[in-house]
C-alpha cells in the first residue's frame, strides 16, 4: 500500500495537469513589454503544453518493448506518469519553451536520456536495442549501497538503506538523494524506494535535475538544450556549446565527456535520434555533430574518488 503523501502528491498533481491541460486558450497580456498568461504562469502558457503534441502512442512507441514479459518493470512506467510529472515543470518550461519544434525536440532529447539509462535492450533484442526504454526502474544487482561518509553531517547515510541507482534517470549515492529528496519535499534519504513505488515521482525527480543545474555557475540541461544559455569564453575553449551534447556533460561529466567517441555517449545520442524520429521530428533537426556530441569538451564535473565511500 503505497504511503498517504504518494496519494495526496498524485492527487494533487493530477489537478495540475487538469489546469495545465486546459483547451481554452490563455488570455494574453504584454506587462512591461514581456507576455503575462491568466493561467497563473509565466510567459510560457502561451506555448503548446506537451500533452497537445506527444500523445499515449507516441510514448508507447517511443517505450514499446518497457511491459513485455522479459522487461525489469513490467506495469510501472506508463504515459499518464509521465505527463502528470512534467504538468508540474511546464510553467518553468519544460516541453513549452520556444516553438512547437524546439519543444519537442527537447522532450525528444530529455527521453532520449531517460530510454538510455533505463534500458535493458542490448545487442539484436528484439525490435532493436533502441526499444528498450523503461525496462528498469531501479539497479537490478547493485556492488556496494553508495555511501559517502564526507556528507555525514549534511545528508547521513540511513543505516541498513542502500543509495543505489532508481527512477528514470537513475540517482546514486546518499548526497544525491538528499538533495533530490530535499527539493521534492519527499524523504528520500530515508526512503530512497519511493523511486521504485511510485512512477509520477520517478519521473518527477528526473524532470527537476534536467531542469536544475547540478552545481552553482552551471547551466542545467534545460538551459543548454534550449538555448538560455550563453557559454562564456571558457566555455568556448572547452567546446562546450548550446545543445544537446553539453545535456551530457551538464548530467554526467566526465563520465561520458571528453573521452572520444565512447558508447556511452553515443547510446544516448542514438536514443536520441531514434525518439525524434518516432515523435515525427525527423533526426535531421538534431544539429550538426559539434552539437550532437561532447566527446571533444572539457567536462563540466569530475567525478568524486571513491575511497571514503561504500
Amino acid at each position: 500500500m503505497e504511503p498517504k503523501w504518494l496519494l495526496l502528491l498524485t492527487m494533487a498533481t493530477l489537478m495540475e495537469v487538469g489546469n495545465a491541460q486546459e483547451s481554452v486558450k490563455p488570455l494574453v497580456k504584454i506587462v512591461k513589454g514581456k507576455k503575462v498568461c491568466d493561467k497563473g504562469w509565466s510567459q510560457y502558457c502561451c506555448n503548446q503544453t506537451i500533452s497537445d503534441y506527444f500523445q499515449t502512442y507516441q510514448f508507447e512507441k517511443l517505450f514499446a518493448k518497457r511491459n513485455t514479459p522479459v522487461a525489469h518493470a513490467v506495469g510501472f512506467w506508463d504515459y499518464h506518469s509521465f505527463i502528470t510529472a512534467a504538468a508540474q515543470y511546464q510553467p518553468h518550461g519544460f516541453g513549452t519553451t520556444g516553438g512547437k519544434l524546439m519543444s519537442m525536440k527537447e522532450v525528444a532529447g530529455f527521453l532520449g536520456h531517460v530510454g538510455s539509462k533505463t534500458s535493458c535492450g542490448y545487442g539484436v533484442v528484439t525490435g532493436g536495442p533502441l526499444a528498450w526504454g523503461l525496462c528498469y526502474n531501479k539497479e537490478m544487482s547493485p556492488s556496494k549501497v553508495y555511501c559517502d561518509d564526507s556528507y555525514k553531517f549534511t545528508y547521513p547515510c540511513t543505516p541498513g538503506v542502500s543509495y543505489h541507482g532508481r527512477g528514470a534517470l537513475p540517482i546514486y549515492w546518499n548526497y544525491n538523494y538528499g538533495e533530490t529528496g530535499k527539493a521534492l519535499k519527499v524523504d528520500l534519504l530515508n526512503h530512497p524506494e519511493y523511486l521504485e513505488n511510485n512512477a509520477t515521482l520517478a519521473f518527477q525527480a528526473a524532470i527537476w535535475r534536467w531542469m536544475t543545474p547540478v552545481k552553482k555557475n552551471q547551466p542545467s540541461a534545460h538551459d543548454v538544450f534550449v538555448g538560455n544559455w550563453k557559454p562564456t569564453k571558457n566555455d568556448t575553449l572547452a567546446k562546450r556549446l548550446p545543445g544537446f551534447g553539453t545535456t551530457m556533460n551538464v548530467l554526467y561529466g566526465d563520465q561520458v565527456c571528453g573521452q572520444g567517441d565512447v558508447d556511452s555517449m553515443n547510446n544516448i545520442i542514438s536514443h536520441y535520434l531514434y525518439y525524434l524520429d518516432l515523435m515525427g521530428v525527423g533526426r535531421e533537426e538534431a544539429g550538426p555533430h559539434d552539437v550532437l556530441t561532447c566527446e571533444e569538451q572539457k567536462p563540466f564535473t569530475v567525478s568524486p574518488p571513491s575511497a571514503s565511500s561504500s
